[in-house]
């Protein structure tokens, strides 16, 4: 982005456009790289003025600026002198109070002192009194990624985000819709989707809208545009507050708004965003849901939201057959008026399970359960994920109580020994689902179901005295892993022998 100041725009027709510049600027981007590549080794003073009396040359200074902004960011400036110059300063004023400086003469005399006091010479003394100004600083490097033409590009969007700055709300239409979704949501912007006739519209809140943090919020909106201009086919409106004065900007992948292949996109960091802050910590529990980031859309009457979240009910033992999907909204310290249409999209939804997280301050949490849907209040910018593991519970409850009536009461596996969990991953349910039911043909042991023969053959291929190793291989000969259930439901028990390993022996 560019400062204000530089912002270039013309209001023709009461609306908004940058005035965007072609390849005929080329020639003065060249000039202000140029400038700024000659000055390496000079002081940030001579390169100032030298970018001064270009400015003075061309016809537009505001243009020389904006190019000078963006190549400054580039430039490494330094404090370069022999001693450091607050104590140089220090030196040179104690002195110059001893010596009571008026005339050119007695000025040698002090700064001869100081440099004594500081064991140099007095023109090092001299030229470091002032070497950390910033006219006096020097320009040590300058590595500017862009050429010529690039620095046009980069103008030019930079530019458009500046416009953009002042935006009250813009809509979106983009040839990479999940992209665009993508970054609004990884920019944490605020934002709803809109069915029109031409297909689906993000409408963004700007941050003009806000009553606080809109320089952050507006960096981070201004960063959606390079999203945007990466696709091929985009359109993008927007209401400007100039002033005081609503006007309209309109901006296409016809007008000369690219991303330099040089300059990546800068994303804003997961360290301390709810969403991530919560999804990390869920994921950590190994429940039986899977969390979802970014689910599909789901219509609002004429409008289109994409939850934060969805959580899939996935038991272990594998696949459910029926999918089940609780969706996670999370309400952050928005604006009342965004707050107002999120509650609108909600009533709007229908068959549809939702939990949402809402920051305690926005006091809506009454509404949204008068929606019929569940509310988890947080604050401190986290959310507990005890609250939502609960909220959970109750589906869970529900969920298996209908695994388990839509299975008989008896159940007959085909294998001779099978477990519970892969007998429950055959059936698509959870292991608390199977453990209620009869086997009558099988014998549970353990957390395994045998047929009695089995276990008849196993009894007469042990005796008391083989080793822990020969016990395992005549279970293992038959699939039976679960050692110790085993073996005692057979009248045995392992007794240690030091290090040398276990022994069988009777318990009858």
């Amino acid at each position: 982005m560019l400062t204000k100041d530089l912002l270039r725009v013309s209001r023709a027709g009461g609306g908004y456009q940058p005035r965007f510049v072609g390849d005929d600027a080329e020639a003065v981007a060249a000039r202000v790289l140029g400038v700024f590549q000659g000055h390496v080794g000079e002081t940030y003073g001579d390169l100032q003025d030298a970018l001064t009396d270009l400015e003075g040359e061309e016809a537009d200074f505001k243009l020389v600026r904006g190019f000078a902004k963006l190549v400054e960011r580039e430039a490494t400036v330094e404090t370069s002198a022999p001693i450091p110059p607050e104590r140089a300063r220090r030196a040179a004023f104690t002195a110059a109070e001893e010596v009571g400086v008026v005339t050119d003469s007695e000025r040698e005399t002090a700064m001869a002192q100081a440099a004594s006091s500081l064991g140099t010479s007095p023109d090092a003394v001299a030229g470091s009194l002032y070497a950390d100004l910033p006219d006096e600083q020097l320009v040590t490097a300058v590595d500017a990624r862009w050429t010529p033409t690039e620095l046009v590009a980069q103008y030019n969007l930079s530019l458009a985000q500046t416009a953009l700055f002042d935006a009250t709300t813009v809509r979106v239409r983009s040839s990479d819709p999940k992209a665009l979704i993508s970054a609004v949501k990884r920019l944490r912007l605020m934002y709803e989707i809109e069915q029109t006739p031409d297909g689906r519209e993000v409408v963004v809140t700007g941050p003009d809208s806000l009553f606080r943090n809109s320089r952050r919020y507006g960096t981070r909106f201004a960063r959606l545009l390079r999203t945007v201009a990466k696709t091929d086919d985009w359109r993008l409106s927007a209401t400007i507050d100039d002033r005081g004065t609503e006007r309209q900007l309109v901006l296409s992948d016809d007008d000369p708004v690219r991303v330099p292949g040089s300059d990546p996109v800068a994303e804003v960091s997961y360290d301390s965003d709810v969403e991530a802050d919560f999804a990390a910590r869920f994921a950590s529990l190994d429940l039986d849901w899977d969390l979802v980031r970014e689910p599909e859309p789901l219509a609002t009457g004429t409008r289109v939201m994409i939850p934060d979240f969805a959580f899939d009910w996935a038991p272990t033992g594998g696949d459910t057959g029926d999918e089940f999907r609780v969706y996670f909204e999370v309400m952050g310290f928005w604006t009342p008026e965004y707050v107002g249409k999120k509650l609108s999209q909600l009533s709007d939804l229908e068959e549809v399970e939702m939990l949402v997280a809402v920051d305690e301050s926005l006091g809506v949490g009454e509404a949204i359960e008068s929606l019929d849907h569940r509310a988890i209040p947080y604050s401190g910018g986290r959310i507990r994920v005890k609250d939502v593991r609960d909220a959970l519970r109750r589906y869970e409850d529900e969920l298996v109580a209908a695994s388990a009536a839509a299975l008989p009461d008896e159940l007959e596996p085909d294998e001779d020994v099978v477990t519970l969990a892969s007998l429950a991953a055959e059936l698509g349910v959870s292991e608390d689902v199977v453990e209620d039911k009869a086997f009558p043909a099988h014998e549970r042991v353990g957390r395994t179901l045998i047929r009695p023969p089995v276990l008849e053959t196993v009894r007469a291929n042990l005796t008391a005295g083989l080793s822990l190793d020969e016990a395992e291989a005549v279970l293992a000969d038959h699939g039976i892993g679960e050692t110790s259930a085993v073996l005692s439901r057979l009248g045995y028990r392992v007794e240690w022998e030091g290090l040398s390993g276990g022994t069988l022996h009777r318990t009858d």
